[in-house]
């Protein structure tokens, strides 16, 4: 099989590299949140797997609107305007 010479060119995912660096602090003893890749080095919270399930159940199984679910927005907007 002859692979493409444009193969040359790729370069390493730099955001594999910042994982693997994090992971190499953490071994070293140092506290890290990696949020490199996107996903957290710690367990869902007990209540936000429960109102997945529940979400779920009630037939949340599409894609949300691209700017997001309105009811929420409202309210986390709602949050802001309080707290600022």
């Amino acid at each position: 099989m002859q692979v493409a010479h444009r193969i040359r060119f790729v370069t390493d995912s730099p955001t594999l590299a910042i994982t693997a660096k994090a992971k190499k602090m953490k071994a070293g003893g140092q506290d890290v949140i990696s949020l490199s890749i996107g996903e957290p080095d710690f367990p869902t919270p007990r209540h936000i797997v429960e109102a997945a399930k529940n979400a779920l159940d009630q037939g949340a199984t599409k894609y949300t609107p691209a700017a997001g679910i309105p009811e929420l927005r409202s309210a986390v907007a709602e949050a802001i305007t309080r707290s600022h």
